[in-house]
């Protein structure tokens, strides 16, 4: 199969993920589960182009301009791609189902929601600061 193909279906498997989790008030459980479903075939679609796509490089994990020669090949661009897709829905997921259990409005994860899926480690830190100042504000505990 072409990497753009690949791509693809990663990609529009992701949005689906993350359209549950905006949904996740009309079924929270299953519409959770739904995305942590979508996250695990991307874990697996992974795990398949690891051994399917990957190309060897002089790169490694050690320097900068290691991971960029790791990188300089597509088919190990898409794998970084895939990679980010899974963990990024999974984390998206944990915001939403954690949410539901401290009792935050889902109107408040949705822009949590969007800028993990943008920018991963920021929308987990306003997750974080979200859950913590609704957390103050209602008299729960923030961790």
């Amino acid at each position: 199969m072409e990497l753009e193909r690949i791509f693809q279906l990663c990609q529009g498997g992701a949005m689906l993920g993350w359209l549950a989790l905006v949904l996740a008030p009309l079924a929270r459980e299953r519409l959770v589960w739904a995305a942590r479903g979508v996250a695990l075939l991307l874990a697996l679609a992974y795990l398949v182009q690891y051994f399917t796509i990957t190309e060897m490089t002089e790169g490694g994990f050690s320097t900068l301009a290691g991971v960029t020669a790791l990188f300089s090949k597509a088919g190990n661009v898409m794998m970084g791609w895939t990679h980010y897709l899974a963990f990024d829905l999974f984390v998206g997921s944990w915001e939403v189902e954690d949410a539901g259990r401290r009792g935050v409005p889902h109107w408040m994860v949705i822009p949590c929601l969007v800028l993990t899926l943008m920018l991963g480690p920021i929308g987990l830190l306003l997750y974080f600061t979200v859950r913590t100042v609704h957390g103050r504000i209602s008299g729960q505990s923030a961790i």
